[in-house]
This record gives structure tokens, sequence and C-alpha cells, in this order.
């Protein structure tokens, strides 16, 4: 039976990252690539798309792996002080939370743990421009997650310590569902690309006309998430 309190903190914080621009910035870039190497062919943008955000999944996937078996590596240390590393572990994501919606108040491009870092864009659009096919994309794809992790990190390692007292095959599980929830969006644009409801460019621009927005409801996801752990309601 699925535990009540681990599925919304789990959720929350998923749906929290994924609303990060930071992955929609760069699967459109992505996409945006294949288009104008594939003037008209609709069938390949959507391969890329899909290849790009499997290689996400997976990429992340193995990253929640890692970093859970980091926290089970202290597991005597964690089970001794396993209240501080709860409420540390709340507080990380109260703080993630309020860089977040600090950015919807004063934004600020490449902000700390919430968009991916200025001096890195360029490595990350020159490594997108030599993309020329769906295969390309997963490989691509699979790069291209460690230049996201320092703008979509923060929400995860809170969910994969949250975890780590788990047998592992429910952790998996857990993790699992978590990057189910975090590239739903990014399948929900391909989706739309593909049968013609928007362009690229437009889901583009209204990614960063609604830049502050998307902090914004991050930001109050990652700050209730982690009050809600602090005072004992998750």
């Amino acid at each position: 039976m699925i535990d009540l309190s681990e599925f919304f903190r789990i959720t929350g914080l998923a749906l929290a990252d994924s609303i990060n621009p930071c992955a929609i910035a760069v699967l459109t870039m992505i996409l945006m690539s294949i288009l104008i190497k594939n003037p008209g062919k609709k069938e390949k943008v959507l391969y890329a798309g899909l290849s790009f955000i499997l290689a996400v999944y997976v990429g992340y996937l193995f990253y929640g792996i890692i970093i859970v078996q980091f926290f089970k590596s202290f597991a005597e240390v964690l089970r001794d002080n396993s209240g501080f590393v709860f409420n540390g572990l709340a507080i990380f994501s109260m703080i993630i939370g309020a860089l977040n919606i600090k950015d919807y108040f004063l934004y600020k491009k490449g902000g700390i743990a919430t968009e991916m870092p200025i001096f890195l864009r360029p490595k990350v659009k020159k490594i997108i421009d030599g993309i020329t096919s769906p295969f390309g994309a997963f490989f691509t794809g699979f790069l291209i997650t460690l230049f996201l992790l320092p703008c979509t990190i923060g929400p995860y390692i809170v969910a994969s310590g949250l975890l780590a007292d788990k047998i592992f095959l429910i952790a998996i599980f857990w993790l699992l569902y978590y990057n189910l929830v975090f590239v739903l969006p990014m399948l929900i644009i391909v989706g739309i690309i593909y049968f013609g409801f928007v362009k690229v460019d437009e889901v583009s621009g209204w990614k960063e006309s609604n830049i502050r927005l998307l902090h914004l409801i991050a930001g109050i996801l990652l700050f209730v998430v982690g009050f809600s752990l602090l005072i004992g309601w998750l």
C-alpha cells in the first residue's frame, strides 16, 4: 500500500522540479535545432524530443540511485541523527523554494540553484547545435543532464535523502515515479508541438515571458513541502 505522506512529499518535490525553466529551455533548443536541420519533418522533431526526454529520465534515475546510495552509506549516522537530517532536508527545501520565490520579485538570469549558470549556456548551445538526429539527441541529452544539475538537483537531493531509509526496491520505485513527474511537462510540450497546437518558438517565447511565474510556482511548492516536513504535516 502506498504511503500517502511519501506520495505527497515526492509529488510536490517532483512537480516543483518539473517546471524548472532550465529543462524546458534546453528541450526547445534541441527541437529548434532538429527543425532547422530537418524542415517540415515533424516526425524527427517528435523522435528527437522523446529521445532527449528518455535520456533525461535515464540520467536522472542514475543520479538518484547514486544520491540514495550516498545517504545509505551513512545509514548508522542517519539513524542516530535522523531528526537533524530530516529537518535539514526540510530546511534545504525551504531555502531552494525561497530562492525561486526571490526570482519572481528580483529576477536575474543564472540564479544560484534556480537556473543554469550563465557560463555554462554557450557550452550547452554548442553541443545542441551539433544534434542532427534523434539518435544524437539521446546521447547529447544524457551529456546535457550534467549541465542541468546545478538548476534541478536541489529538489532531487531532498527527495533522495527522504528515500534513503527505504528498502532499495521501494526507493527505486519512488525514483521512477519522481522522474516520470519530472519529465511530464516535457512530454506535453513535445506532444503539442508535434500535433501542431503550438510552434517551437512559441513555447520558447511563452517560457521567457512566464519565467518569473514558473519560479514562483516552483518556489511555493518547494517551500510548502519543506515547511510541511519541518512541522510534521508530511
